[in-house]
């Protein structure tokens, strides 16, 4: 793999099996496009991988990416190694090592290749990592449906967080499932947020009355009609944009938890004032 030459384009196709995942962020029209404009301007500096399928064919190995790139630069060739060797642990090993796998994508490769007989301890060894490491991905693969689905809509991919949200969850899955639906974004930051306001809410939750827990934890849930109507929201201002407070961090810490113009935040509350009770 020493050479490569000028490969036409219009002989390679895409490997159906590879371990990325259609709705990776690496093949985002943006991300692709951005690629792209490189490449026009200065062609593709690093060949891909490819395969011989055979009457005159080729799968990509690596490179998917540059190679739909270059297809929107309106190349007619593409630079490319031909390794006939390459395996599917290969392209897996070579995108981890590059960080282009989701800890999704990881998960279900780990999963795909257990459900074929292979042994935790020899995928570590396979892929260079360590056991917890097989083992933490691993977990993605049975996620409590609401944890899930906000992986699946990019509101969270850390993997530290995901395990954080997973424990919380067990803890109070009523609470933790309202709080991702309403949730933008969820980073260990508003985890370790909600998780200081839950285990403060169980110390004090048999001298609490409803009416004073919704005073000190200000956060909207879903509206439901009842005998006093709708919850109130709190609109705050917030270097002159109007805020809608949704969590006072318990224990004195002085922060609160915003949403401001679609995004979540945590800010002094000495940086807040009051605007409206809606």
């Amino acid at each position: 793999m020493s050479e490569y030459f000028d490969l036409d384009i219009t002989l390679i196709d895409e490997d159906p099996d590879q371990p990325r995942r259609k709705d990776n962020a690496g093949f985002a029209e943006k991300s692709l496009n951005e690629l792209a404009e490189t490449i026009r301007e200065r062609g593709v500096k690093s060949p891909i991988s490819v395969r011989e399928a055979g009457n005159g064919r080729y799968i990509i190995n690596h490179g998917a990416r540059r190679y739909r790139a270059s297809i929107k630069a309106g190349k007619a060739t593409i630079p490319a190694f031909i390794d006939n060797d390459y395996t599917k642990l290969d392209q897996v090993i070579e995108n981890i090592q590059r960080e282009n796998l989701s800890p999704r994508e990881i998960a279900d490769y780990i999963g795909y290749r257990v459900s074929h007989g292979a042994k935790k301890g020899e995928l570590a060894k396979e892929l260079g990592k360590s056991n917890a490491w097989i083992s933490q991905h691993s977990s993605l693969l049975d996620l409590p449906e609401p944890i899930s689905n906000a992986m699946n809509k990019g509101k969270i991919s850390d993997l530290t967080a995901i395990t954080e949200l997973v424990k919380l969850y067990n803890k109070n899955s009523d609470d933790i499932t309202e709080w991702i639906a309403e949730a933008d974004e969820i980073s260990r930051a508003t985890i370790q947020t909600m998780k200081e306001y839950i285990d403060s809410g169980k110390h004090s939750e048999e001298r609490d009355s409803e009416e004073n827990h919704e005073m000190s934890v200000p956060r909207e849930r879903k509206k439901k009609p009842g005998p006093v109507g709708p919850k109130a929201k709190i609109i705050v201002m917030y270097q002159n944009k109007k805020c809608e407070l949704r969590l006072v961090r318990p224990k004195g810490t002085g922060n609160a938890v915003i949403l401001c113009e679609g995004e979540s935040m945590e800010v002094p509350i000495s940086e807040l004032s009051l605007d409206a009770v809606e």
